[in-house]
């Protein structure tokens, strides 16, 4: 039975216009219906003061535990004064490449396309040019998927009803705005660079190959399957468009012309779906995963699309899938989406079938410094995580210490790091998120953080002292992350 409640983030319930509902009634089990959100010392606020501080319009959520969701929640409106509901759609932005991952891997696991194929075998409308970069290999669906090919283009400009929307032949010949032609930038699988160009020649390739729309593949292979009814990779501009859909909003809160934008490369950043629906199908791969029977999912595809391929893509990244977050010091695979003034993010656990799906229409500057904070106290409250002891190590040796002390380069992305020292043990004082991170360490000068994605190992031998860093999944692939400056 379902009921609905006010979901209580303070000592007294939110405004009951702030709808929450929870699957079970013994919400003692459901330890989202007890949130608080810390603000300050000892105060706590509720969703909806946060929203009205920030300036988000609304903010849908689905949170999910042992491969059922457990509860959702709405706040706020699609725009002027229409309160969104839980099938209400939003952008999902970026979030739309793990999904169209998905569907490759899917295709291939049924015989029908291969990901290690050049992609120039199935491309009909245009060829991947030839240059330096890939005179001797050739660029692949598996390699644009990860964003290994060194393709390039980044992100996209949001079109609106009444503009002049380009092709996706249009757009990889750089006749967009903001974008040069797509070209290669280093040898395909050396690297990694964040590819929207390169989402967009995988758009191409099944377009091309099979004749049908990337909007009709995917709902013909995972959306109507599932039955997502509130899902679609089909744009505002085309028939069969969802029509319970929450518009984008700027900074100051106000609609962005229409409200709806148009994708062109709907594989980098066209998919439009409901927080419930991506719990779906987040919990079908969870399934998979874990051997526990997905109707539409093979453990192999599961695994294809999760498994790390680069550790260069910020500590980790698979066929569409980030899997650099260790929130909890728990393993997820997730993605975060962002279109002018709309977007979310989608977490899945590698294990236990839990994770929460965040989705709002307002920019990140004003959406994310809510969700990040909900995600935090939903994975604490529901008590999904492990915390690793710093305080009660044992002194390291003086020698190790003075090793290690001093500023470090991130060698991929530039800002400098320094590492201290308070009793006998190390820390990072200002490190990812803006947070201070512990250095624990478990021997062989090799340390690991607290909601960090694996080990760092001091490597002091031959020049500057280096900070490799590696993981225990995938030990064939390891880094130099950092080279000590001073």
């Amino acid at each position: 039975m379902r009921i609905l409640i006010c979901l209580l983030l303070s000592v007294s319930l939110a405004s009951c216009e702030d709808n929450v509902v929870v699957k079970n009634e013994d919400i003692t089990k459901k330890k989202s219906a007890s949130l608080k959100i810390p603000n300050g010392d000892s105060d706590t606020v509720t969703i909806r003061q946060l929203m009205n501080e920030k300036g988000l319009k609304s903010l849908s959520v689905a949170v999910f535990e042992n491969y059922e969701v457990i509860w959702t929640g709405t706040w706020g409106v699609k725009y002027d004064s229409i309160p969104i509901d839980v099938n209400t759609a939003y952008s999902t932005a970026s979030i739309s490449k793990p999904i169209t991952a998905l569907l490759c891997a899917i295709l291939e696991n049924r015989g029908l396309l291969s990901l290690s194929v050049p992609v120039n075998t199935y491309l009909k409308r245009w060829q991947l040019p030839k240059n330096k970069f890939n005179e001797e290999i050739e660029v692949t669906l598996e390699l644009l998927l990860s964003h290994t090919s060194g393709a390039t283009q980044g992100g996209f400009t949001d079109f609106y009803q009444g503009d002049t929307i380009p092709s996706i032949l249009q757009s990889v010949h750089g006749k967009v705005p903001h974008n040069e032609a797509v070209k290669l930038v280093f040898k395909p699988g050396t690297d990694w660079r964040y590819s929207g160009g390169g989402y967009t020649i995988a758009m191409m390739v099944l377009e091309d190959y099979f004749g049908k729309s990337l909007a009709d593949l995917a709902n013909e292979y995972i959306f109507a399957p599932l039955k997502l009814e509130h899902t679609t990779m089909k744009q505002p501009n085309q028939k069969g468009f969802l029509k319970n859909v929450a518009k984008a909003h700027d900074e100051a809160g106000n609609l962005i012309r229409t409200g709806i934008p148009i994708t062109p490369q709907v594989s980098a950043s066209g998919m439009w779906s409901s927080p419930t629906d991506l719990a779906t199908l987040l919990i079908e791969i969870q399934k998979a995963l874990n051997r526990k029977g997905s109707s539409i999912i093979s453990e192999e595809v599961a695994k294809r699309t999760t498994e790390i391929v680069t550790l260069k893509g910020m500590r980790g990244w698979s066929l569409g899938w980030e899997r650099m977050n260790w929130y909890g010091n728990i393993d997820w695979f997730s993605h975060g989406g962002a279109n002018t003034g709309i977007g979310g993010h989608v977490y899945a656990t590698m294990s236990g079938g839990n994770g929460i799906v965040m989705l709002g229409n307002g920019p990140n500057k004003v959406r994310m410094p809510i969700t990040d904070v909900l995600r935090d106290n939903i994975i604490r409250t529901h008590q999904w995580g492990t915390e690793l002891d710093w305080v009660n190590q044992e002194r390291l040796p003086e020698t190790l210490i003075s090793e290690i002390l001093g500023h470090y380069k991130d060698i991929k992305f530039g800002p400098i790091l320094e590492i201290k020292e308070s009793d006998g043990k190390l820390f990072f004082p200002v490190a990812w998120g803006g947070i201070r991170h512990n250095l624990i360490y478990v021997g062989d000068s090799t340390f690991i953080m607290n909601e960090v994605s694996g080990k760092f190992r001091f490597n002091f031998v031959n020049g500057p002292t280096e900070i490799e860093f590696l993981r225990d999944d995938v030990e064939t692939l390891s880094f130099t992350m950092f080279e000590k400056v001073r």
